[in-house]
């Protein structure tokens, strides 16, 4: 009985170095290989990031466009007063260029310019031949220079049709001069003036060739501050039958077709 109290004691002192003695140091300290992932996080981010824009403007350099260049004609058109007194004189024409900084987004600048005339039969508020005439034919000369944007929508999920239409969404910021002549009555002065405006719009591009050659449609909607927006010049005379424009207020609706050449 002796002999087994005695090996019991020795069995306790000897289990716990068999049990510890598999470690070759503190049980609560915890080894480097333990935290190390292969690498640092952050670095692994940037290199990912860094080989994902090299990626892309390697794709953007084989396949994209990085310059445009675009001869437009179309119809420009007024809602509004000025809508109600203006014919149109077609086409307009319009030229422009426009750079690509990436696969979505452009840059542009460019002009158009568009004719149209109104008939001043009767007098008006500023305007007659002396006998209670109108002046005849006005002539209507519209200049406009613009810098735009373009955000080419991605079309890479979307059907074949779409894709290869190239569809994007514009805007501009414009200064158009506009100048009044009076056609039959020279002794009149030109009405000249220009305004600032903003457009609104979309447009295709319809590949000829891909990355050569293009036929695009265009349309825009404008808002413009004309300088004789508010000109009561062309307001019916007191005592005249009525006719006549109380002012020349109006929004501008303009659709081109372009051939462009891309480089």
């Amino acid at each position: 009985m002796l002999k087994t109290l005695n090996g019991f004691i020795i069995l306790l002192f000897l289990l716990p170095s068999v049990i510890f003695g598999q470690y070759n140091h503190d049980p609560f300290s915890i080894d480097d290989d333990d935290l190390n992932l292969g690498s640092d996080i952050f670095s692994d981010f940037s290199e990912d990031l860094d080989q994902a824009n090299v990626v892309e403007d390697e794709r953007f350099f084989r396949h994209g466009r990085f310059f445009s260049f675009q001869i437009a004609i179309g119809t420009t058109t007024f809602t509004g007063n000025r809508g109600s007194a203006y014919e149109d004189d077609l086409p307009a024409y319009g030229m422009g260029i426009n750079y690509f900084q990436d696969f979505n987004n452009s840059f542009g600048l460019g002009f158009e310019f568009s004719k149209h005339h109104f008939f001043l039969d009767e007098a008006v508020n500023a305007y007659s031949d002396g006998e209670g005439g109108g002046v005849g034919l006005v002539d209507v000369s519209m200049l406009r220079v613009y810098f735009s944007y373009r955000y080419y929508i991605e079309t890479t999920d979307l059907g074949t049709a779409i894709t290869w239409s190239n569809p994007y969404l514009t805007g501009r910021l414009e200064y158009w001069y506009n100048t009044t002549k009076f056609y039959d009555r020279a002794d009149l002065p030109d009405d000249s003036g220009g305004g600032l405006g903003l457009a609104l719009g979309g447009g295709l591009e319809f590949p000829i060739k891909l990355k050569e050659y293009y036929v695009g449609v265009e349309a825009l909607y404008h808002q413009v501050n004309f300088h004789d927006k508010y000109t009561q010049a062309y307001a019916p005379t007191k005592n005249g039958s009525g006719f006549g424009f109380d002012d020349m207020t109006g929004k501008v609706v303009t659709l081109m077709v372009s051939y462009v050449l891309n480089w």
